[in-house]
This record gives structure tokens, C-alpha cells and sequence, in this order.
């Protein structure tokens, strides 16, 4: 990804719905045995058509493999398949013993399998009853000229130490005159999501001067200052934003450089696809609320 289209993304990032899933467990010794093992393996010839593999004559078929690396997001190499069919071997092996020493009847084995099952159960009914709006051209395009048309005349890259009180702020100054390096710092003392890239923050631009809600998220004394150092240089003292302070380095000022429309419309896309549907899953479970009885 360039820089012009890192930029690009890093400012119009809105919230994204992920959906997540949990692995069963596998030890790697296991697994790492299966590998080295040529002894009691049924030749490939003798399995049915669409069996990887069978474990004490349970099957593992094809398209439990093909579900397995669809759901890795790795590339498909002859190498990451035969790992791949390793781990589901040690995956059921694993199964059939928990089994067998009844495991499976455990209370916080049952709980988790219902609690699994109901996640399950919600998710489709979320995925078959939720509609968001779909994304026009003319709404992406609009989203691109609000864009740029926020974008200034400059872009700064920066590095940010965010801290909760004065005496900490002057340790670091303190440091950071006597050589310790920015980076280190800001992992050793930020209490901010950026510490631990050393305080890097994305490429950002906006129209100078700054002025509140107009900063791409900054808080308006931190856009302000990067607009008055030169780059390299460290603010003298620390600001105050709220309760913490934040002390700032500018690595770079450039002109800012914007993609074209058509290198930055599928990022636009995809993100207002994202919005389209947080919003829709608000008016979902509004509706639901609307219907319900609830007591706390």
C-alpha cells in the first residue's frame, strides 16, 4: 500500500463489524509427531474419493480442508494444505480421547457448547434479517470530494507521547533532552493505542489553521503545534488535553499528495458499506428493543 493511499484509508477509517471465531486447541508436539510419522497410514489409493484422511475410521473429507483454509486467510501453497491437514488430523484424534474419557460431559464443556451454539444461532439470524443500504457511485464519489476538500495544503507525520500527569511529562522531556530516543520512550511511558509503535500516528492533513472538529480526530493544541514545528523538532513542554499530556514530535511536512478517485474508490467503498451496516444494525436492534420486555 503507498503512502497517498495508507493516508487515504487512515482518514476516512470508520468502525468495521468483524466477526470472530475461536480455534480449537492443538498441541504443536502433536501435531509435529503426525508430521513425522510413516508407520499405520493407509496408502491414498484405499481412501474414498473426497477423504483426506481417516482417524480410527472417522473421516476427514476435502472440503473440511477447503473450509479450513478459506478460513486461515493464508495463501494456498501444497505446503500450508499438508499443514493444514495435519492440524485437522491432531484436531480429531484430540476429539476422539476427550471423548472417550467423557470429556465431553463435563458441566463447562456443555456450557460452552451452548453458549457456542446460541452465538451461532444469532449470528445467522443477525445475517439473514439485517438489510443495509447499498453504496451508490454518487455516494462514493461525494464521500471523495468531502475528502479532499478537507484535505490543507500540507501533511504532517508525527509521533505523539501521551502521559497522565505533569511529573511524568517532565521525566520524559527531562530524557528526551539527554538523548533517549522518542520511540523508546513513547513505549515505555505513553498511555496512549499508539505506544506501541513508538507513537507513530497516521499521515494526516487539514486546513490551516486548524480549528475544532476540523483536525482528521486530532484534538485542536495538538494539530495546532504540529502546524508550528519544523520538522524533527520536539514541543518544548507538554500539552494539556484534558486530563493527560501529550508531547509531540514532527517527523515530516510535505504538500499533500491525494490519490486519484479511482485509486481510492474501492477503500471508499468498503467503507461506507461498513457504515451502511453499523447503521443498520442500530435500526435492527432498535426494532427488536421496540418489542421487548426488559427489566434490569
Amino acid at each position: 500500500m503507498s503512502r497517498k493511499t495508507q493516508f487515504f484509508t487512515t482518514t476516512i477509517a470508520t468502525p468495521v463489524i468483524r466477526a470472530l471465531f475461536v480455534t480449537a486447541f492443538t498441541t504443536v508436539a502433536l501435531v509435529t509427531a503426525i508430521s513425522m510419522a510413516h508407520a499405520d497410514t493407509a496408502p491414498a489409493s484405499a481412501l474414498p474419493a473426497g477423504t483426506l484422511a481417516t482417524v480410527n475410521g472417522e473421516s476427514i473429507s476435502q472440503s473440511q480442508l477447503e473450509d479450513a483454509l478459506q478460513a486461515s486467510h493464508q495463501r494456498d501453497t501444497p505446503e500450508f494444505r499438508q499443514t493444514l491437514n495435519r492440524d485437522l488430523i491432531a484436531r480429531v484424534l484430540l476429539r476422539q480421547n476427550a471423548e472417550k474419557a467423557q470429556y465431553n460431559t463435563k458441566p463447562e464443556v456443555l456450557a460452552a457448547a451452548s453458549a457456542a451454539k446460541a452465538n451461532a444461532a444469532a449470528q445467522l439470524y443477525v445475517k439473514d434479517n439485517l438489510h443495509p443500504e447499498p453504496v451508490t457511485d454518487a455516494q462514493v464519489k461525494a464521500r471523495y470530494d468531502a475528502i479532499v476538500a478537507s484535505l490543507g495544503k500540507e501533511e504532517y507525520k508525527s509521533r505523539v507521547i501521551t502521559v497522565a500527569d505533569d511529573a511524568t511529562a517532565g521525566n520524559v522531556l527531562a530524557k528526551l533532552k539527554s538523548g533517549c530516543a522518542f520511540e523508546g520512550l513513547a513505549r515505555e511511558y505513553s498511555v496512549a493505542p499508539s505506544k506501541a509503535a513508538g507513537g507513530e500516528l497516521p499521515l494526516v492533513s487539514f486546513r490551516t489553521p486548524p480549528t475544532e472538529g476540523k483536525a482528521q480526530g486530532l484534538p485542536l493544541v495538538v494539530a495546532q503545534a504540529m502546524t508550528q514545528l519544523p520538522a524533527g523538532a520536539v514541543t518544548p513542554s507538554a500539552i494539556a488535553v484534558g486530563n493527560e499530556r501529550v508531547i509531540v514530535r514532527l517527523d515530516e511536512k510535505r504538500p499533500t499528495q491525494v490519490p486519484a478517485f479511482d485509486r481510492a474508490k474501492d477503500t471508499i467503498r468498503q467503507q461506507l458499506q461498513a457504515l451502511a451496516l453499523e447503521k443498520a444494525s442500530v435500526r435492527f436492534t432498535a426494532s427488536l428493543l421496540k418489542d421487548a420486555t426488559i427489566q434490569q
